[in-house]
């Protein structure tokens, strides 16, 4: 079984000043394995200075710098990755405009269906969620951890659990064998601050 990493998902709006220095302070608290740029309502030029700021503070801790949705930027900024949700373009049009170099991830939600068909096609990664309430998407419909075990168990392909994940509730997820867990407020919004989030989040892939 492999061992659980930490995907890290930006805050839905921010100082970018503020965040890198959030960045920097969460890297620091243990090995992280992603980070997604998630701005759904900025504006093309937001986003790419967000990533211009955020992407070395990634490849400095060898994580890596993925987008949400935005294919055409992702392309332009050479991305790690790209992650497309089940409203955005379509995973064949996606790659025939990034090209092969360039991961992409698909969002499926809680279906077996979907999931199937990203794999076939080629994803990078699937996502599932979400599992529990989440601030970040309030409309998401809620899934059972029992297609992260019917994942892990059948498909080659590597599989993300996204959705209202804390330190607190972690555990039940990691148990199936997950290969990685999305977060975003479980580790900005934690009391003793994200280091200390990233520090307890690894403390749990490691037992």
């Amino acid at each position: 079984m492999t061992k659980t990493q930490l995907y890290l998902i930006s805050p839905p709006a921010f100082n970018l000043d503020d965040f890198a220095g959030e960045l920097k302070e969460a890297l620091a608290g243990g090995p992280v394995a992603s980070l997604q740029l998630r701005l759904k309502d900025a504006a093309d030029e937001e986003i790419i200075k967000a990533a211009e700021i955020l992407m070395p503070i990634c490849h400095a801790r060898d994580v890596a710098f993925i987008l949400n949705d935005h294919v055409d930027i992702a392309k332009k900024i050479n991305a790690d990755g790209v992650h497309l949700g089940q409203d955005d373009m379509d995973y064949g049009d996606a790659r025939a405009i990034i090209g092969t170099d360039i991961a992409i991830g698909v969002t499926c939600k809680d279906s077996r269906h979907l999931s199937m068909v990203a794999a076939e096609k080629g994803a990078d990664y699937v996502a599932f969620g979400a599992f529990f309430p989440s601030q970040t998407k309030k409309n998401t419909a809620p899934a059972d951890k029992e297609i992260l075990s019917w994942w892990v168990e059948l498909f080659e392909v590597p599989c993300v659990a996204i959705g209202g994940i804390t330190v607190e509730n972690a555990q039940e997820l990691i148990d199936t064998g997950v290969d990685f867990l999305a977060v975003s407020g479980g580790v900005w919004n934690h009391k003793k601050g994200p280091k200390e989030a990233v520090k307890q989040f690894n403390i749990l892939f490691n037992a």
